[in-house]
């Protein structure tokens, strides 16, 4: 007979799927302004990762629907929603990286996020299949 899961491990886990669909949302309008107009954000010269804003924006429009998604079906306990949700969040934290020099204090707090994701979906996230 299995062990009950604890009610920590099914928090973390909808902690992590609550994160992906609020960062998903995020993503998603985010992207969308930096299509419709690409001088809201400021442009950095001097950076490794030299995008305009409108690709940064595909990006993140892209990035935030999978991420929605991803979330969502997670509180339906599927196997493959825990596995794009440990991928997104790297890509995530990545691609959060990437978007420091534009906003750095919210960027820093997304990779935190990221992490602490990609950390419930590895540790709990099978717990919430047997809840």
């Amino acid at each position: 007979m299995e062990n009950e899961p604890s009610g920590w491990a099914i928090g973390w886990t909808s902690f992590a799927g609550l994160m992906m669909i609020l960062g998903g949302g995020w993503w998603i309008i985010s992207g969308f302004i930096a299509i419709v107009n690409s001088d809201f954000y400021v442009s950095v010269n001097d950076y490794v990762f030299h995008f305009d804003a409108s690709t940064w924006g595909w990006i993140h429009l892209l990035l935030g629907t999978v991420m929605l998604l991803a979330g969502g079906a997670l509180f339906t306990a599927v196997v493959w929603a825990r596995t794009v949700g440990v991928v997104i969040a790297v890509v995530w934290a990545l691609v959060a990286f990437a978007w420091l020099p534009w906003y750095p204090v919210a960027a820093v707090m997304l990779i935190a996020i990221s992490f602490s994701v990609i950390w419930a979906l590895t540790v709990h996230g099978q717990d919430i299949t047997r809840a």
